[in-house]
């Protein structure tokens, strides 16, 4: 009954990092930019409902909030960070730099506001009943379960099916032929971002009602996105996506042979793994040299 009630728990929690890492992959596989800030996004979205929490307004204030901050957030990255460096021909690692340093400015940001020290959503949803003697559950793995799955078709139909959506697909390889069909490769760049941000918002409400912030958060979810990106093939957003759920099951299940110290550590030996033995990912091509 242990080992079910973990792979539960890592359902959950996979389901919130299959998200973020959907956003994550959107955005490099749309930009080609590697958004180390990623995690801020989803800092800044889980803050800015605790924020709205703790004024008392309604939870649908606080996920208005959310959304708003964290495409701003990402909005502004693309706009005054990014597009800048690649107007003077920045490196990969000048955009690198710009990102992470950015992520700290934002995680000092949220010391200086809320402390360093793990705080809380309370939320009825997160009360666990038992389902079956020795089985317990929340109503918000459901909610985190049909927010994934729903989002995620939700997005896949906007990429396949929408003119926008086709025009990001082709954003990375052929810009010019998008001004051929009167498609902005700018417009385009800051959609990626703004849907790619707007990802972030679903898991970070759900974490900050569930397992909780701390101002850290914004680095490990970086990792975890890239962890994410790599497993599922870099581009790739339905590889992203099952990624993460693989890599959320793996840190839960873990816990029933080693101490919980060591479950996200699980999570980068599955990374290691494909690194070694399957460098292209889950869905990506493999490249002949």
């Amino acid at each position: 009954m242990l080992f079910l009630q973990l792979l539960l728990s890592g359902i959950q929690t996979g389901a919130i990092y299959a998200l973020t890492a959907a956003g994550f992959a959107l955005i490099f596989g749309a930009t080609r930019i590697f958004h180390v800030a990623h995690g801020a996004s989803f800092a800044l979205a889980g803050y800015a409902f605790l924020a709205c929490s703790q004024m008392g307004l309604p939870w649908f204030v606080g996920c208005l909030a959310a959304l708003l901050l964290a495409v701003g957030f990402g909005l502004a990255m693309d706009a005054f960070i990014y597009r800048p460096i690649q107007r003077h021909e920045g490196s990969f690692f000048t955009v690198f730099v710009a990102a992470f340093g950015m992520t700290i400015v934002v995680q000092s940001l949220i010391e200086l506001g809320f402390g360093r020290g793990f705080v809380v959503v309370d939320s009825p949803l997160t009360m666990a009943r038992a389902i079956v003697p020795g089985l317990y559950l929340a109503d918000i793995f459901w909610v985190a379960i049909g927010l994934a799955v729903a989002l995620f078709v939700l997005v896949t139909l906007f990429l396949e099916r929408t003119r926008a959506g086709i025009g990001l697909r082709a954003l990375s390889e052929n810009p010019e032929l998008l001004r051929a069909y009167g498609l902005s490769s700018r417009r385009l760049s800051a959609l990626a971002f703004g849907l790619g941000s707007a990802l972030v918002v679903p898991g970070a409400v759900l974490t900050a009602t569930t397992s909780g912030l701390q101002p850290a958060i914004a680095a490990q979810v970086m990792l975890i996105s890239l962890a994410a990106a790599v497993v599922g093939g870099i581009g790739s957003l339905r590889g992203a996506a099952l990624a993460g759920l693989l890599l959320g099951v793996v840190e839960n299940l873990v816990i029933a042979f080693v101490d919980t110290q060591w479950s996200s550590a699980a999570g980068f030996v599955v990374l290691f793994a494909f690194i070694l033995f399957r460098p292209s990912g889950l869905f990506g091509q493999a490249v002949a040299r």
